[in-house]
């Protein structure tokens, strides 16, 4: 069996471009399949029109309940909760004590506390993700509700089933669009990953923050690869960019220049790399070339040997 490449695309900060990035990946590779781990804010599917295929709710903890036929009022609950969480309750059930669910962060200290066992820990449904077809092929997608935790066990749900497609299908690529930043989701969207590729902006923030991500990939031994954007918005920093880059070994892809039809493509809802005649669409296919070239370097370097110690052959380059 071939080795699937897993591709993680991050950013220090939000807003460096790195969606639009992703989706010109989506035009411009083959034999991939897509999923974006940006579970916060996912804005991936906006440009890349999916048909959902199959819908699972996401499930990422617990939440406490109280069982108004076991509870005697004792206050144990609300007395050990460090959260505010539980409080008394005039209810016609008979209920004494009530949960606010908002407050409440699923620790089940009432759990232990309760001397009734009325204190109930109840699956708690975070989100929800998906399984959707594409123009350009399978995307995996999910979107957390509004101020739920455990983004980075949904992470790890939508890799791995963009993994399991990839490899029922026989796919060569996987593409993530990961998540902002370097904690928890972003650790969750790298961890395993066999390339990890920073956009980032020739600006003070992003020169600060790509560098940050760096040394998230080269904490877990990740090979990275970068893409500057908007680098003519300010060439000292790109080249400056363009300086720690080569500092740290990541090679540099392709530098994406400003221009005001991303912004119009975006507000259309459609893909910038589609027009033809725009400068910022002939950078991004020149670093989606570079980067094919690049993935199929990690390809043979990675290959699953097989019992007679050599690659298995892939089909696919046969076609």
């Amino acid at each position: 069996m071939k080795h699937t490449v897993e591709v993680t695309v991050v950013s220090g900060k939000g807003g460096t471009g790195k969606t639009v990035f992703v989706s010109s990946l989506a035009r411009l590779l083959n034999d991939k399949v897509m999923a974006d781990c940006d579970v916060d804010a996912p804005d991936l599917h906006l440009l890349l029109k999916p048909q959902i295929l199959r819908a699972q709710s996401f499930t990422g903890g617990k939440i406490a309940s109280i069982d108004g036929d076991r509870c005697i009022g004792c206050g144990q609950c609300a007395e050990y909760c460090r959260f505010d969480a539980i409080h008394p309750a005039a209810a016609t059930d008979g209920t004494r004590y009530r949960v606010d669910t908002i407050a409440c962060e699923g620790c089940a200290v009432c759990y232990y506390a309760c001397p009734e066992g009325a204190a109930e820990m109840r699956d708690n449904q975070n989100g929800n993700w998906y399984v959707s077809a594409t123009d350009f092929g399978p995307l995996v997608h999910a979107c957390l509700d509004p101020a739920e935790e455990n983004s980075g066990k949904l992470v790890s749900i939508v890799r791995k089933e963009a993994r399991v497609i990839a490899e029922r299908d026989g796919l060569k690529y996987v593409i993530v669009d990961g998540p902002p930043g370097i904690g928890c989701p972003v650790i969750s969207s790298v961890t395993g990953a066999d390339l990890m590729i920073i956009v980032t902006e020739p600006t003070v923030s992003g020169l600060h923050d790509c560098e940050r991500v760096a040394s998230l990939a080269r904490h877990f031994g990740i090979r990275a690869a970068a893409v500057i954007n908007k680098y003519d918005i300010n060439i000292e920093a790109s080249e400056r960019a363009e300086q720690f880059f080569r500092s740290q070994g990541i090679e540099l892809l392709g530098k994406i220049p400003y221009g005001l039809e991303v912004s119009r493509a975006i507000a259309d809802a459609r893909l910038v790399v589609d027009e033809e005649n725009s400068p910022v669409a002939q950078e991004l296919r020149s670093a989606a070339a570079a980067l094919e070239h690049l993935l199929e370097t990690i390809g043979s370097e990675t290959a699953v040997p097989d019992q007679h110690g050599t690659a298995d052959y892939d089909r696919r380059t046969a076609r």
